[in-house]
């Protein structure tokens, strides 16, 4: 059985076995076509559903036990074979020994201490003796023309057509303040004056296409006399909103001045406006 299966392989083993699943359904289709005519031929009047379940002889189904043995029979004996075929001899393994590795000897070699050099040589300079210088005994005589005595007045010296020197004074910076006692505040209240703002400001094109919203924080000045100076946004939204609310600002009326200690003074105010789209 051994030397057929050799001789055969495994591609002649797999043909054997599709052949042989092939020939057993063929010999049941024929078992069943020949049954099946011959009792038709003795019942022609009968409907085939009836004769199937009346008639044994046509009932396809009572053979599937003897087609399931026989395939699972032949199943084992294809797996048998396939286990019992030779397998090829791969020979002997042959000890190639170890390789033994040569290491060199890795000399330590100390590092190289360099000397410092020496310092340069300073020449010193030579120090001459030098005499001193004789000294002039020799009398130098002043001959003053003027005599003066304790009745000479001096007149005092006037110089005339001298150009008066005026010294100008540097103003003083005046101090702006952010809190003060009497804050600034629009004339007639921030009702009002929103409502101005509300009446003058013009949404930018470009935030209206761009559907930019949000507030602007602009910061100004309130002078000592209440007009608002020095506009301009701390914290923006873009889009050509920050530069309206400043022109705005700058055009709005007057205000009344902060004071502090009853003196009227500059005062930083910062206000909050509004971009919301209808």
């Amino acid at each position: 059985m051994v030397q057929v299966l050799q001789t055969l392989g495994i591609g002649g083993i797999t043909v054997l076995f599709i052949g042989a699943t092939i020939g057993i359904t063929l010999l049941f289709r024929f078992i069943t076509d020949k049954n099946g005519k011959d009792i038709l031929r003795t019942k022609e009047h009968v409907e085939t559903s009836v004769l199937s379940k009346k008639y044994k002889e046509v009932d396809t189904y009572r053979y599937r036990g003897i087609i399931r043995n026989l395939s699972l029979a032949l199943s084992l004996a294809v797996i048998l074979a396939v286990f019992e075929f030779p397998t090829l001899d791969k020979g002997d393994l042959v000890d190639l020994g170890t390789i033994e590795t040569e290491y060199e000897e890795i000399q330590e070699i100390p590092p190289t201490i360099h000397k410092p050099p020496p310092p340069p040589k300073i020449q010193q300079p030579n120090i001459v003796a030098v005499a001193d210088e004789e000294e002039i005994e020799q009398e130098i005589e002043i001959d003053l023309d003027i005599e003066i005595d304790e009745e000479t007045v001096i007149e005092e010296v006037t110089v005339s057509n001298a150009p008066e020197v005026t010294m100008e004074e540097e103003p003083e910076a005046e101090e702006i303040f952010h809190v003060v006692e009497e804050p600034a505040a629009p004339i007639g209240g921030y009702r009002v004056f929103y409502e101005f703002v509300r009446d003058h400001m013009k949404y930018p094109p470009e935030a209206r296409r761009l559907n930019v919203q949000g507030k602007v924080f602009v910061q100004f000045i309130v002078d000592t006399d209440g007009k608002l100076t020095e506009a301009k946004p701390i914290r923006g939204i873009g889009a050509g909103c920050d530069k309206e609310a400043v022109r705005v600002i700058s055009k709005a009326p007057k205000w009344k001045p902060g004071k502090q200690r009853g003196r009227t003074v500059k005062q930083y105010m910062v206000i909050p406006i509004s971009f919301v789209l209808e």
